[in-house]
């Protein structure tokens, strides 16, 4: 399993390295030797000289020593910087860097650039040298390769404004959450992590394959449905039908033994016949499964929170809360959760989310894992917060998801998570286990349908019938008999 973790963990780690007796430019020539190897790469792909870009901090610093490096390797270099002030550490690297400096923004565009401007430390928006440095990047349009971070890029992967569109990312020590965070997962490009004896702890999970894997075992021969739980979709509206159909739909597909689908009365009779599979019943005062997902298409009224109060407790199993009842809760007092007598699962995405904590969404995005970290342990449950890039955490570990295509963008997305979620909870994987699963499941199927459809055409459905094949793929291992396709899909982006 990979790790990730803020800016401010690896600040903090890199002042402990210091501390421990790694001098700073013991570090920084290791990230520059890094730096370097990776741009030379990038200068055979190109098959042109780079541009550095130095800033005065310890990321200008990286790059004058990625630069000194090509120069003693024969390499044709060129630095730009227009700093007047430097760190102790860049401006020894400044000194020991052989070659001229270019003082002034040049009027040629380069095709390939590296960006050493800004690190982690930036707070709020790129101004004065630093603006100009990024927006000159930016507007030569050529090949960038970004040290440690995009120029511009903060905490949590927020862009502010300038902020340097990479097409790599050389990440120094350990991979930071910020280029897999919102905006991070575009400023990045692809992403590649250099050890340079920096050793960090508390980071956030980043699942994959393998992960994965242990949560579907071979099944023995002899068995049967009860051996696999049951999970149950209470949603619906005649008014949002669709909700309710694309949630079971996508909790039969989850490996669960049975799948319940519950109706009101005026909803039943338009559910008759649709999904055979699913076990079709009235809705139930205390619902007799192992997890229970509410709140698709449901309607955010007071009798759903009413519901909601009730089965919180009333019910025994896991809940898992999404849409509707998402916002039932943000209407009528989410503090009803801390007296909750079961496991409790919220799947907002980011509105849904401010509406919870009151929060507006821009003051959110700088400070969002600290705030669901510090949500789910307020209120006991584990979160999964939607986005292009999933958090889960339940207070004590959180998680980000890397899987998934812009092709989700699409209403009901939710939905299918939420059925998917509900069954493989059902079948008895633990809450956070099971929200990094099903959040890696149906981000992969969201690759594979964007794959064979583009990333355009895919409904939510869609996912629905390629789940099938990102479980086999998530399946797959070498020990077992019978022959398993072989994954074609893309892999995220981080080395």
């Amino acid at each position: 399993m990979k790790y990730c973790y803020t800016n401010q963990q690896m600040r903090a780690a890199d002042a402990a390295a210091i501390a421990g007796g790694t001098p700073a430019g013991v570090l920084m020539e290791r990230a520059g030797k890094a730096l370097a190897d990776a741009v030379e790469r990038a200068m055979e792909r190109t098959g042109e000289p780079p541009l550095f870009v130095c800033g005065g901090g310890n990321n200008g610093g990286d790059g004058f020593v990625a630069a000194r490096i090509l120069c003693e390797r024969g390499r044709e270099v060129q630095v730009l910087c227009l700093a007047g002030a430097f760190s102790a550490a860049a401006a020894l690297a400044r000194q020991a860097y052989p070659g001229e400096l270019l003082r002034r923004i040049p009027r040629r565009r380069y095709a390939l650039l590296v960006d050493c401007v800004l690190g982690t430390g930036i707070s709020r928006a790129p101004e004065g040298e630093a603006r100009a440095l990024i927006e000159f990047i930016n507007s030569c349009g050529g090949y960038v390769v970004s040290a440690d971070i995009p120029s511009g890029l903060g905490e949590n992967g927020v862009a502010y404004s300038p902020c340097v569109a990479a097409r790599e990312t050389v990440c120094m020590g350990q991979l930071k959450a910020c280029l897999l965070l919102e905006d991070g997962a575009d400023a990045a490009g692809e992403i590649s992590v250099a050890d340079i004896g920096i050793p960090a702890g508390g980071g956030m999970e980043v699942w994959e394959a393998d992960d994965v894997r242990p949560f579907f075992p071979p099944k023995k021969r002899n068995t049967n449905k009860g051996d696999y739980g049951s999970a149950a979709v209470e949603a619906g509206d005649p008014a949002f039908p669709g909700a309710a159909f694309l949630a079971a739909g996508a909790c039969l597909k989850s490996g669960v033994g049975y799948t319940k689908w519950m109706a009101g009365e005026a909803f039943y009779p338009l559910c008759v016949g649709k999904l055979p599979a699913a076990v079709l019943c009235r809705t139930e005062k205390v619902p007799s499964c192992n997890c229970l997902a509410l709140g698709m298409g449901a309607g955010a009224g007071e009798a759903l929170y009413a519901r909601i109060c009730a089965l919180l407790h009333g019910y025994r199993g896991t809940l898992v809360l999404d849409a509707d009842a998402l916002n039932a809760l943000a209407r009528c007092g989410a503090d009803v959760l801390k007296q909750k007598e079961c496991a409790v699962i919220l799947t907002p995405h980011l509105k849904e989310f401010s509406r919870l904590t009151g929060c507006t969404v821009e003051e959110l995005r700088p400070r969002l894992a600290e705030t669901a970290r510090g949500f789910a342990e307020e209120y006991g449950v584990t979160l999964l917060l939607k986005g292009c890039r999933s958090l889960i955490t339940d207070g004590a570990r959180t998680a980000v998801n890397v899987t998934g295509s812009p092709a989700q963008a699409r209403g009901g997305s939710g939905d299918v998570l939420a059925g998917f979620l509900a069954g493989t909870v059902g079948r008895g994987v633990p809450p956070f286990e099971a929200c990094c699963v099903a959040a890696y499941l149906c981000g992969k199927a969201g690759e594979l349908a964007a794959a064979e459809m583009g990333e355009y055409a895919p409904d939510a459905s869609d996912l629905i019938a390629y789940l099938p094949r990102a479980m086999r793929q998530a399946a797959e291992c070498p020990n077992r008999r019978t022959a398993r396709e072989t994954s074609t899909s893309a892999a995220p982006a981080i080395r």
